[in-house]
């Protein structure tokens, strides 16, 4: 190597890391010491594994202030005498107690340490319990935002729902505040005024008269729940119930509308069942059979409240009224029960462990809106609602955010991780396996808590298609890949990906000169391809499913 060579790649070598130095500190800047509390897993938290709570809370609706207490039931995994939950500093920490006595803690920021008076051994089952107040935030865009949403009826009665997704349950009641560790059941007791009921996750095994005025709904959750779908709704309910017969047998459904909507019912219920038979028929059985299957009318537009979807659709078709693909399927049904329903099997029953894979969640959701589509309409009419999602897609930021500091990825978790779903599916071609593919994960990974490369090894095994770099494009970059085809000749041609993927690799679909369908597995290099009769005017490629850029020459 020449000493001029030599002095360039040391110059080279020099800028990039000066530059890779300089992105870290910058995403080091961008999060404090209070996002790597709430995002990170230290020993004071992966010491204990929650088993069991009952939140008991008293919601006072004109003071806009709740007061009460949790237990935290666990079981210790590591050896310890202190450990870290969460609730947010704006609500007081009233006392900690342990067997009977209280036990000292601190706090910083919006996370809270416990000192026990002894060490605690490994396996030992044990408890204490968090007694806390105050006026919980306010949410001012639910559920954009989080926190208490306090709004009236039409008829001037209180109407108040909790959404908390991203930022985080802690926002409102004392736990856990982390996405790898689901609770295995828990009791929520919530005491309300008289002429409103609460309604909460999972079946309600009691209802409690309690002095002045108020009542106490007592709700069992016997599945595993992450903490952000705990909610509270609170209104002046009507309930329906009917039973839906589905692959696990009967299940109980259960709808609870503000009075004044009553009249309403039938469209909640048909779009209801409509969803559970498609979205059943791609991922199987309903995950939650145990706690049964709610829609509860709320203020806000929706969110996947385990057991207890928040429904706020206005009762219309598409969203809102809308169809953000503008091809006309999505007017034909109601966007917020499939999409929040579709959240029971992505993001309820397969929870992402970090919020950084919070695409996992939402890019599966997102493509049970096409998969409802097919069902009902056909594999053309999913395709071509999933291609109208592309206008929604910004390519901003990857879809997959920093890992510890409670951050997710792009908006384009939605669009663009459908999109990416579809794809996947184009490149198998089987239908059948892409199918048995979808509730196998759904199987494997039944209640539990996965990331990024759970996913990928899952997709790659039962695929059979190494995708270790597609995902890498699509789900950790934010630009997309060009396929670069160059004529060589009539019939020959040299293609190749251009990517920021280092030896990127993706099958692909082009068209040949009777129009039929052939799958290419170009590289980042540079190949030969023969292909009898087409030359750079007919060369055509399957970009209706293929979210990529492609240049002809």
């Amino acid at each position: 190597m020449s000493k001029f060579c030599f002095t360039l790649l040391s110059a080279i070598f020099l800028f990039f890391s000066h530059t890779a130095s300089a992105q870290l500190m910058k995403a080091k800047e961008l999060y404090n010491r209070a996002d790597s509390l709430r995002g990170q897993l230290t020993p004071l938290r992966t010491c204990y594994d929650i088993k069991y709570y009952h939140l008991d809370v008293k919601v006072d609706i004109d003071q806009k202030f709740i007061a009460g207490s949790n237990l935290f039931k666990f079981q210790v995994v590591e050896r310890f005498n202190k450990l870290q939950f969460d609730l947010f500093d704006n609500l007081s920490v009233d006392r900690v107690t342990y067997q009977g006595k209280e036990i000292p803690f601190s706090r910083e920021y919006n996370a809270v340490f416990i000192t026990f008076p002894q060490y605690l051994e490994k396996g030992k089952i044990d408890s204490f319990k968090v007694e806390y107040s105050g006026n919980p935030v306010q949410a001012t865009r639910a559920p954009w935002d989080g926190g208490f949403d306090w709004k009236k009826d039409s008829q001037g009665k209180p109407w108040v729902a909790t959404a908390c997704q991203g930022l985080g349950a802690s926002v409102w009641w004392p736990n856990k505040d982390h996405l790898s560790d689901e609770v295995d059941s828990m009791l929520i007791s919530v005491a309300v005024p008289n002429g409103v009921m609460n309604v909460s996750n999972g079946r309600l095994i009691k209802t409690e008269k309690l002095k002045n005025n108020y009542s106490k709904y007592h709700w069992k959750v016997d599945n595993p729940i992450n903490n952000y779908n705990v909610a509270l709704n609170i209104g002046d309910y009507a309930h329906f119930k009917e039973t839906y017969l589905g692959e696990k047998g009967n299940l109980a459904l259960d709808y609870y509308v503000l009075k004044e909507n009553a009249s309403k019912i039938e469209h909640l219920k048909k779009n209801a069942k409509e969803t559970l038979k498609a979205l059943e028929h791609w991922f199987g059985p309903y995950p939650f059979y145990e706690d049964g299957y709610k829609l509860v009318e709320t203020a806000h537009l929706g969110m996947e409240h385990q057991s207890a979807i928040a429904y706020g659709n206005k009762y219309m078709n598409g969203y809102l009224g809308r169809d953000g693909s503008g091809t006309g399927w999505g007017m034909k049904w109601d966007f917020i029960v499939v999409h929040e329903s579709g959240h029971e099997w992505f993001g309820n029953n397969i929870t992402a462990k970090d919020l950084a894979d919070m695409w996992i969640h939402e890019s599966f959701t997102n493509y049970s809106e096409a998969l409802f589509i097919d069902y009902f309409y056909g594999k053309e009419a999913s395709q071509a609602y999933v291609n109208g999602n592309r206008k929604g897609i910004a390519n901003d930021l990857p879809l997959q955010g920093p890992y510890g500091v409670n951050k997710e990825g792009s908006g384009d978790m939605y669009n663009k991780g459908g999109v990416f779903h579809n794809m996947i599916r184009t490149m198998l071609d089987d239908d059948d396996k892409w199918r048995s593919i979808l509730r196998g994960l759904n199987k494997q990974f039944y209640h539990q808590t996965v990331d990024y490369q759970d996913i990928l090894t899952y997709m790659n095994q039962e695929t059979g298609i190494k995708l270790d770099k597609a995902f890498e494009q699509y789900i950790q970059h934010k630009s997309i890949p060009t396929l670069e085809v160059i004529e060589v000749r009539p019939s020959t041609f040299m293609i190749r990906w251009i990517s920021e993927v280092k030896g990127f690799t993706m099958p692909v679909h082009i068209f040949d000169k009777d129009g039929k369908k052939i799958r290419i597995e170009p590289k980042s290099n540079f190949q030969s391809y023969k292909i009898e009769g087409l030359t750079k005017a007919s060369f055509k490629v399957d970009t209706f499913n293929y979210y990529i850029g492609v240049s002809i020459q």
